[in-house]
């Protein structure tokens, strides 16, 4: 018998595909704008300097390489909540409390058990568009999948749209929003945007799970918090997935959580027993290298400042690239075409380019990026930047 008979090929993921393409392009002058990791001004990808002196830590003083348990290291689901809703917020006390998992693509596939499990009949809402993961994650388990509008076919941020969409959700439905660097367009909500998307997920009795995967690569750690704050303080349930892959260059640690605010201390009990149970059957244990290499920064006062200090260096360097790159494209007349690029936040920018325009800077010039436009700004380089605007210009101007 030939079992896999039945068993038919997928298409691979855009994003790896993306990457191979790349790496077999023998072009000196190709473009990387495709991946999401940061890169510096030598187009790699570094482990800060904190990083490296909790690993050497790490790496004298660890004792054991034991199981950390189903909610992971308690240090770590500590420290972080105190970076992601503040270290004083009251909620720590005994409302709000962190499961580590694999990443924070791990906290998503928590989450959307959790809510299939645990809330039934509930369906989840995300923004149009929205990081392709989000889609698959969330309908693998089985939840129904909807969509509320966000950045439309003219590239611009609709708010109204949003608003009005999420006033008609069903009661009870979950929302997917995201905190800061909106993945894949970069297009972030004002504080005025999300005191009236707070006020339209009171008044629907909606459940929000913020995804905050970039806190510091916005406007700053305390500043890309403010919606996660907010919710926390207004509503008495929030989900919110972290993930330490960008902002602690550990990316192939697999580091993240899923933070549970909720009415009282005994309902957080019962929610975390909910999720350890999940957890069980989905990767037992959590990796404990990168908790404890975040644990160890945050914990520790001078890794933490210079961690806070590195991690502003790449939060600017992201912002001088995006300015960089308008001003580059001013010489061809296409500063207010492009202007968008610098009020975007985060590594990911919608450049508003056509599948057609994406193919064309792939073929004739090396630029590597998805075919919706989207381009990861950390992937720049400075002293490129002119070359890539001659490049956009002349798949511009035909």
């Amino acid at each position: 018998m030939n079992h896999f008979q039945a068993v038919s090929r997928v298409p691979g993921d855009p994003i790896l595909g993306l990457m191979e393409a790349y790496r077999a392009d023998s072009n000196p002058a190709k473009f990387d704008l495709g991946v999401g990791v940061y890169k510096d001004a030598q187009g790699l990808t570094p482990i800060p300097r904190a990083v490296k002196l909790a690993e050497q830590q790490l790496l004298e003083n660890e004792t054991s390489k034991s199981y950390i348990g189903g909610h992971g290291d308690p240090l770590f689901g500590s420290v972080l909540c105190q970076l992601v809703l503040g270290v004083d917020n009251p909620l720590l006390a005994e409302r709000a409390a962190a499961t580590q998992t694999p990443g924070g693509t791990g906290a998503l596939r928590l989450c959307a058990d959790f809510i299939a499990h645990c809330l039934p009949g509930r369906g989840i809402w995300l923004s149009d568009p929205t990081w392709p993961i989000h889609e698959s994650i969330f309908a693998a388990a089985g939840l129904r999948v909807s969509h509320y509008p966000y950045v439309g076919a003219d590239n611009q941020l609709n708010v109204d749209a949003m608003l009005a969409a999420l006033s008609h959700v069903p009661k009870g439905d979950v929302v997917l929003l995201h905190a800061c660097c909106h993945n894949p367009t970069g297009f972030d909500l004002s504080a005025r945007d999300w005191q009236r998307v707070l006020a339209v997920v009171k008044a629907r009795e909606l459940l929000p799970l913020i995804d905050f995967a970039y806190q510091g690569f916005g406007d700053g750690l305390e500043q890309d918090a403010f919606a996660v704050r907010l919710f926390a303080a207004e509503l008495p349930e929030l989900l919110i997935t972290s993930s330490c892959s960008k902002n602690f260059g550990l990316y192939r640690e697999r580091t993240g959580a899923l933070i549970v605010c909720a009415a009282t201390a005994g309902k957080l009990h019962d929610v975390r027993s909910q999720l350890a149970f999940i957890a069980r059957n989905l990767w037992s244990t959590p990796p404990a290298h990168g908790a404890a290499v975040v644990a160890t920064i945050l914990a520790d006062d001078e890794l933490r400042a210079l961690w806070v200090n590195e991690l502003e260096g790449m939060r600017q360097r992201v912002a001088s690239l995006r300015g960089g790159l308008v001003e580059a494209l001013a010489a061809f007349g296409l500063s207010q075409r492009f202007a968008h690029i610098d009020q975007q936040r985060g590594m990911f920018s919608y450049t508003g380019l056509s599948p057609m325009q994406v193919q064309r800077l792939r073929d004739e010039y090396s630029v590597y990026m998805l075919s919706s436009g989207r381009a990861n700004m950390a992937g720049l380089e400075a002293s490129r930047l002119k070359q890539l605007a001659s490049a956009i210009a002349q798949v511009c101007a035909t």
